[in-house]
């Protein structure tokens, strides 16, 4: 059932609003210009502000007109952390941690203060890291299936700078990468910078429609692809073996770079092989461990073929020059002595846990997920608008994310996408309460 015309307004002006093109304070068109305008009758204008009022963007004054009014919500909808206050339940974006992560700390720094090379790491590194940290990267990736020699890894400042620095390296402006219709929203921000052309690829089951990208490649010069085959965010899903052969044929056939996003594959227990062992010589894989350990620690790695490599640091040097000695130290440390490994398993349990608590609160709410990740997708009903749910989550001290940060085609579809990993399990419970209590009360 197609969507009234006059909601594709509704949105629009939502996104212009919530974006910063139409500010507070701006006058709106008269009823009657606008259904002039639009082509409307008068009685849809009169909805479209309808609508844009319930939601809490504008407000009518008697005799001077429809005004923008100055939003509560952030322009990424929740994924700005400022946005987010301390006594409110955090949704809207993860920072998973566990009980005793503190004195894991005040433990490596503790060691490392009796290490004998602490003076090497107040000075530079070398911008893709020192060698030792980047063979203990190695190691740990062997234990996740990709097998790759030290030097093809790149130590950086968490995923976001891995990616951030592979794009700059990589591409230039103006070049398309095909993306995932729904995406995570700082790889947007990242190619938005670099001034990219993103062309989403439709959505087939657990991955993307390799038909549709087969035809995109063959009507546009597409340089990279880039996908998280292993628990997309914000979708869940894990690509299947056969399809991910598949798409590494394609980035054969069609000369395409793949840049891997694996931050949250540590969750996915015995995945496929990930595409940088089916595609080695065209893929960068880029993850962190701002997700399996700890947001506070920054480091995170990029594992590229060997014609990357030097482009990629050259990248770091002119974005940070290395990563902070100190943190990565302590994270060589975690990684060597098992308790990276130990975090990731005890995470996957917590998401779990998590994950049984959504499908207990929610309900008879359609959800779409993983079993063992930090996020939930809830697309709502044609009678359900995303916007006005938030806003009503956001005056009961709840913080949620609407589609519109994940969304890279035109057309924002209304869902709501749900972090878990932020806040204790209690909390937890009382805000999918809040949430379930939100959509039902507009379902009808």
């Amino acid at each position: 059932m197609a969507e009234p015309r006059y909601k594709a307004v509704v949105d629009r002006w939502a996104a212009e609003i919530r974006g910063g093109t139409l500010p507070a304070g701006t006058r709106l068109p008269t009823h009657r210009e606008l259904a002039e305008r639009e082509g409307f009758a008068l009685v849809t204008a009169t909805r479209v502000y309808a609508e844009l009022r319930a939601m809490g963007l504008v407000s009518g004054e008697t005799g001077r007109g429809t005004f923008v009014k100055e939003t509560l919500l952030s322009p990424s909808q929740g994924v700005d952390l400022d946005a987010v206050a301390a006594d409110m339940v955090d949704l809207s974006f993860n920072y998973p941690s566990l009980p005793g992560q503190a004195e894991l700390l005040r433990g490596a720094l503790r060691q490392l203060a009796g290490a004998g090379d602490l003076e090497a790491l107040l000075r530079y590194q070398p911008h893709g890291g020192r060698p030792a940290d980047r063979a203990a990267v190695a190691r740990h990736l062997t234990r996740r299936g990709i097998t790759v020699e030290g030097g093809q890894v790149l130590i950086v400042d968490g995923a976001q700078h891995g990616i951030a620095v592979t794009l700059m390296a990589l591409l230039k402006p103006g070049d398309v990468v095909a993306v995932d219709a729904l995406t995570y929203p700082g790889f947007k921000l990242v190619a938005d910078m670099q001034r990219l052309e993103l062309v989403p690829v439709p959505a087939a089951g657990a991955g993307p429609d390799l038909d549709a990208l087969e035809a995109l490649c063959r009507r546009r010069r597409v340089k990279a692809i880039y996908t998280m085959p292993t628990l997309n965010n914000p979708l869940g899903w894990v690509m299947g073996a056969t399809r991910r052969r598949e798409l590494a044929a394609l980035a054969r056939r069609h000369d395409l770079w793949v840049i891997e996003d694996g931050a949250y594959a540590y969750l996915a227990e015995d995945p496929p092989p990930p595409l940088a062992m089916l595609a080695p010589e065209r893929t960068v894989y880029v993850s962190g461990f701002s997700k399996s350990v700890a947001a506070g620690l920054r480091v995170g790695f990029a594992v590229a073929p060997p014609q990357a490599v030097h482009p990629i640091e050259r990248a770091i040097r002119a974005t940070t020059w290395n990563t902070p000695g100190v943190m990565t130290a302590i994270t060589a440390g975690w990684l060597e002595d098992g308790t990276v490994d130990r975090l990731e398993g005890e995470k996957r349990e917590d998401a779990k846990r998590r994950q049984r608590l959504a499908a207990e609160r929610l309900g008879p709410l359609k959800r779409i997920g993983h079993p063992s990740s930090y996020f939930v997708w809830l697309p709502l009903g044609e009678e359900v608008r995303a916007d006005q749910v938030a806003m009503a989550l956001q005056n009961e001290r709840v913080s949620v994310s609407t589609a519109e940060p994940f969304a890279t085609t035109r057309h924002v579809p209304h869902a709501i996408r749900l972090a878990l990993g932020s806040v204790d399990v209690e909390r937890l419970g009382e805000g999918l309460d809040l949430v379930r209590a939100a959509i039902e009360a507009r379902s009808y």
